[in-house]
């Protein structure tokens, strides 16, 4: 007998679904289209969506990456899912664009570019330190680049607009995510 606990590696395993492999891979499956057509969501989201709880998603996301049919990019404080076609410069604008105050930003940006610090705070509506901070990361991970023009003061621009625009168009923030992220911009800026 194995050690793992998930249906697929039971070889007796009967659920209310029936054969315990078909219930293991349409849990699987679940999860792949969730990742699919959230990329960039949190392990809690998806626990939230799927209804599975933290270990059995747990031993699902693990088997789907070793699988390489997700990709997860680990950060301090939060892992990301992702279908494995997303690039790492797709990654980290769709994880900008999953908090509101960079998503704000962005849009601000994609709008009108070259906008000055001032401009870009009342854009966003929020403090100069929340966008201080936000910009510093949007700038660190290659998101948003400043020049500084003829008068000295710093204008910034999106570093691909091609790639935060397409990103723009084709992702959709959920409701719950935008009030979640609202929390998050209230706890960085402390």
């Amino acid at each position: 007998m194995s050690s793992c606990l998930c249906l697929d590696c039971k070889k007796d395993g009967n659920s209310v679904l029936g054969d315990g492999k078909f219930q293991s891979r349409f849990r699987k499956s679940s999860l792949v289209k969730i990742i699919e057509q959230e990329p960039g969501i949190q392990f809690r989201e998806i626990m939230r969506l799927s209804g599975l709880k933290n270990g059995v998603l747990s031993h699902y996301l693990e088997k789907l990456e070793k699988k390489g049919i997700i990709k997860v990019i680990r950060g301090p404080r939060q892992s990301r899912f992702y279908p494995p076609r997303i690039t790492e410069d797709e990654s980290m604008v769709i994880k900008a664009l999953r908090k509101q105050t960079p998503r704000n930003l962005l849009l601000a940006l994609n709008k009108k570019e070259g906008l000055g610090f001032s401009q870009l705070v009342k854009e966003v509506k929020k403090s100069p330190s929340t966008v201080s901070l936000c910009l510093s990361q949007l700038i660190k991970d290659d998101i948003v680049t400043t020049i500084r023009d003829f008068s000295r003061k710093r204008k910034y621009y999106l570093y691909n607009k091609q790639l935060v625009y397409r990103l723009i168009s084709e992702y959709k923030i959920k409701r719950s995510e935008q009030m979640a992220s609202g929390f998050e911009d209230i706890i960085n800026s402390l």
